[in-house]
C-alpha cells in the first residue's frame, strides 16, 4: 500500500557526464595508467590510446541520459548513431543521432554506450572482440563475481551515476515538489508502482474512481461475499483507457470494511488476489442513450445475478441499476448513503426511516427508488451523517446496508 516515487530527471546530467568520462577513460586508459603510476611504474608505451575525433559512438537507448551523452560526445568530433525501440527516428535526428537496426550498428561503431535494461553479458571481452568496457551498474551490487571487475580491460565505478552534489540537490527538490503535488491533488509523477494512479489524479477521473469504489462496495454488500470473480466492464469511448485505474478502484471497494486495514489503489489488486478475488476488465461500445457521452461502468459477480451499474453526471457519481432494478433518476453515490430493498407493496418504509433520522438528528438529503423486480424495489437515501443503528429499518425491509462515500 506504499506508493514509491523516483526522480527520473534529477540525475540525468550527472549520469551522462560520468558516461562521457568513462568513454574518455576507455579511449586513453586513464585509470590503468594512474594505477600503474601509483605502483611506481612509467609505462608510456603500454598505454597507447586513441582519439575520439572521427570515431563512431553507438548509443543504445535514446532517453534522457542517452541523448545527453550523444550531444556531448558530438563536441569531441564523434559521429553518433543509435537504437531505441520507442524514440522515433525523426526525434533522434533532431539531436544528431542516426537510428539504425542493431545488426547494422555493430560493424560501424567504435564505442558503444548502453542506457537500457540488462543486455547479455559482455563475453566479447574474453575473446578480444571488445577492446574494453566501462561499467557503473551491476546486476548484483556490490558484485560478488569479481572476474568482470578485475578484467584488465574493464574500468568500473560503484554506481556513481547520480553521485554529484548537483544531482542530489535536484532530486531532493523534485521529490519534494512531487509529494506536494500529490498531497494537493495536482498530479502524480515519477511513480514506480501504482502506475494507474497517474490518471487517478486528473480532475475528470476522480469521480469515476469514487464511483468504481462505491460500485465495488455495493457489489460486496449485495453479493455478501468477497471471493470469486468480478467482471468490470467499461462502456463508451470516454472510458476506453479507464480500466487501468477503475479496476483497482473496484477491487478496493470490494475489500473495504474487511480484514484488510488499509486498501489503496496501489495494493488493491494484490490484496484482492490474496483474498481469493479475481477482478478482470473488458471494454465495449454502447448505444446512444442518456449518459452515453459520459460512459457507463458495470461490475458483476460472475456466476450470480448480482451486478451494479453507474455513471458520472457532471462531477457526481451516480447509481443507475442494481441486479436488474433501474433508477429512472440515477441516485447520487456521495457522502453517507443508505441502500435498502423492500417490497413494492410496502410504501411506508420512508416514514419509518424519517422517524429514525429525526431521533438522531440526521437529515435526509435525497431519496431515489428503483423499478420493481420480483415485487421488490431498491431505495437509495442520501444522509447528512451516518446512522449508528439500522435495526428498526432492517425489521421492515429485506436487506439494508450503509456506505460512507
Amino acid at each position: 500500500g506504499v506508493l514509491v516515487m523516483n526522480t527520473p530527471t534529477g540525475n540525468s546530467l550527472s549520469a551522462a557526464e560520468l558516461t562521457c568520462g568513462m568513454i574518455l577513460c576507455l579511449a586513453r586508459q586513464i585509470p590503468q595508467a594512474a594505477a600503474s603510476m601509483k605502483e611506481g611504474k612509467w609505462d608510456r608505451k603500454k598505454y597507447m590510446g586513441m582519439e575520439l575525433n572521427g570515431k563512431t559512438l553507438a548509443v543504445l537507448g535514446l532517453g534522457r541520459i542517452g541523448r545527453e551523452v550523444a550531444t556531448r560526445m558530438q563536441a569531441f568530433g564523434m559521429k553518433t548513431i543509435g537504437y531505441d525501440p520507442i524514440i522515433a527516428p525523426e526525434v533522434s535526428a533532431a539531436f544528431g543521432v542516426e537510428q539504425l537496426p542493431l545488426e547494422q550498428i555493430w560493424p560501424r561503431c567504435d564505442f558503444i554506450t548502453v542506457h537500457t535494461p540488462l543486455l547479455p553479458s559482455l563475453r566479447a571481452l574474453q575473446s578480444g572482440q571488445c577492446g574494453g568496457a566501462a561499467l557503473d551498474v551491476f546486476t548484483q551490487e556490490p558484485p560478488k563475481d569479481r572476474d568482470l571487475v578485475n578484467h584488465p580491460n574493464v574500468i568500473c565505478c560503484p554506481h556513481l551515476g547520480a553521485s554529484t552534489r548537483e544531482a542530489q540537490s535536484r532530486c531532493g527538490k523534485e521529490i519534494a515538489m512531487q509529494i506536494v503535488d500529490m498531497a494537493t491533488g495536482k498530479g502524480l509523477a515519477g511513480q514506480v508502482n501504482g502506475q494507474a494512479l497517474s490518471k487517478a489524479f486528473a480532475p475528470q477521473t476522480k469521480p469515476w474512481i469514487v464511483l468504481a469504489r462505491a460500485l465495488g462496495t455495493v457489489l460486496r454488500m449485495v453479493g455478501k461475499q468477497v471471493q470469486g470473480s468480478v467482471q468490470v466492464c467499461t462502456l463508451g469511448s470516454p472510458l476506453q483507457e479507464a480500466g487501468s485505474y477503475l479496476t483497482p478502484a473496484v477491487a478496493a471497494g470490494m475489500l473495504t470494511g474487511g480484514t484488510q486495514k488499509e486498501v489503496t489503489l496501489v495494493n488493491a489488486q494484490l490484496l484482492a488476489q490474496e483474498a481469493g478475488l479475481k477482478v478482470t476488465t473488458t471494454h465495449g461500445d454502447m448505444a446512444p442513450e442518456p449518459d452515453s457521452s459520459a460512459g457507463l461502468l458495470q461490475v458483476a459477480l460472475q456466476g450470480t445475478s448480482h451486478r451494479a451499474t453507474g455513471t458520472v453526471q457532471g462531477s457526481t457519481p451516480v447509481l443507475r441499476e442494481i441486479n436488474g432494478a433501474t433508477f429512472k433518476q440515477p441516485a447520487p453515490l456521495t457522502g453517507p448513503v443508505l441502500i435498502y430493498r423492500a417490497k413494492a407493496s410496502e410504501p411506508n418504509t420512508l416514514p419509518v426511516l424519517a422517524g429514525m433520522l429525526g431521533k438522531v438528528g440526521v437529515q435526509l438529503q435525497s431519496y431515489h427508488s428503483s423499478s420493481t423486480v420480483a415485487g421488490e424495489q431498491w431505495r437509495v437515501v442520501g444522509l447528512s451523517s451516518p446512522l449508528s443503528d439500522l435495526s428498526e429499518l432492517k425489521s421492515r425491509v429485506t436487506e439494508a446496508f450503509q456506505l460512507n462515500l
